[in-house]
């Protein structure tokens, strides 16, 4: 008998101590506030339930509100209580149109530095006046570098006089000096730098918004071709474009798609960002029909699908696999996907450029946006959350709003 006491003991000792373990770990991970989109419902399964108090559990939640939900371990023992934010689910129009995007840059940016040939030999004024590959010139003395042209004509007429530069650097701001030479062969002062004010191509539109008309594509920046750098936008516009035909991807070799510009303008850009590229259109149809956008957490490993246009038959869906999940990333490669569509393979080999923006589709929302390829296997790439892109909207939507006003 006192060995059955002892082992009921023993038991009731473990399972106290596991509840306790239990109640600590939940009050310790559990937030005091939980975000939640409106049509969302809450979880009344698990180890731990939430409880609402204003609203009956397992309802669903349809109005921007806060409420105040107690959590308990197997709905038994009372671990905290949480206030649960309610805001409204954002719906938008989804995409997968390519778009042309014609980009001017804020400042010029040095693509390269060069040596120029003098009466004295080779001089590099770049590199005396300690200018480096990315370096983005803005002005030289009081006047606004915009184009190519306009810094030429002012060390073309320098005379070899210093002229002061504001360039930027790394998200800094910084004044040299910088003074051009005569080159040997036509006596004209020269700056041995190559620069880029401008870029030009391809890409998938994400979604559009029919209040704003503000829209997102690529999910990624633009960067430059030789530096790497994001390209500092200071204007530019989105153009009607159609495919012409595609590049497949072979492994070591990504894909592209051959796309031509119509001419026709659609709207303007406004940022050139991590998250991708953001504009408002020009003309939309503001009674299209919209789709949710998920949040990071409603997103799963499986079977989804992404919509691209990659022929002159317009956008369509095809099937993939979202493989692996990564909320934290700094970079935004939020999401891995796999191609799984044999139509797609077949026409393109998988993900190829130009396809950088088609919307991911997974259980009727809009998870995230295709970036990147993967250039050892052409039918796996990145992905970003649509989430992500949204807020960059939202805050683009705040700029002009508050420039309306002002």
């Amino acid at each position: 008998m006192k060995n059955v006491f002892r082992t009921l003991s023993l038991l009731s000792f473990i399972c106290c101590s596991v509840i306790l373990m239990l109640i600590s770990v939940g009050y310790s991970r559990i937030p005091n506030e939980i975000s939640m989109k409106e049509y969302d419902t809450l979880s009344a399964g698990g180890t731990y339930m939430c409880q609402p108090i204003d609203i009956s559990a397992n309802a669903t939640i349809n109005s921007s509100d806060e409420y105040e939900t107690s959590v308990k371990l197997f709905n038994i023992f009372p671990i905290k209580s949480a206030k649960i934010n309610v805001s409204d689910r954002k719906y938008v129009v989804l995409g997968g149109d390519i778009f042309g995007i014609r980009l001017y840059t804020k400042g010029v940016m040095i693509v390269k530095i060069d040596s120029v040939s003098t009466s004295q030999g080779e001089a590099s004024p770049g590199n005396k006046a300690g200018l480096k590959v990315g370096d983005i010139i803005l002005k030289v003395g009081s006047t606004e570098i915009d184009s190519n042209k306009t810094l030429s004509s002012l060390i073309s007429s320098s005379q070899g006089k210093p002229l002061k530069m504001k360039i930027q650097r790394g998200g800094k701001t910084l004044d040299i000096s910088f003074t051009a030479v005569k080159g040997s062969g036509d006596s004209q002062y020269k700056a041995g730098l190559w620069i880029r004010d401008s870029t030009a191509g391809i890409g998938t539109m994400t979604y559009y918004d029919r209040q704003s008309g503000v829209f997102a594509g690529l999910g990624h920046a633009v960067c430059d071709v030789d530096t790497g750098e994001i390209m500092p936008l200071s204007g530019g516009d989105a153009v009607e474009a159609t495919v012409k035909g595609c590049y497949k991807g072979e492994s070591g070799t990504p894909g592209e798609l051959c796309g031509i510009f119509s001419g026709k303008s659609m709207g303007d850009l406004f940022i050139n960002g991590d998250t991708g590229i953001f504009g408002v259109l020009s003309d939309y149809n503001k009674n299209a029909q919209v789709i949710p956008v998920a949040l990071p957490s409603e997103v799963t490993q499986g079977d989804a699908e992404i919509i691209s246009t990659v022929d002159e038959n317009g956008p369509r869906s095809y099937s993939v696999k979202i493989t692996k999940i990564n909320p934290d990333s700094s970079d935004m490669h939020n999401l891995i996907i796999k191609i799984t569509d044999k139509d797609l393979i077949d026409l393109t080999g998988g993900i190829v450029q130009g396809m950088s923006g088609s919307p991911i589709i997974q259980n009727g929302k809009l998870v995230g946006a295709v970036t990147h390829v993967f250039v050892d296997n052409a039918t796996e790439g990145y992905g970003i959350f649509a989430q992500n892109m949204i807020e960059t909207q939202l805050s683009l939507e705040e700029t002009l709003a508050q420039d309306m006003a002002g």
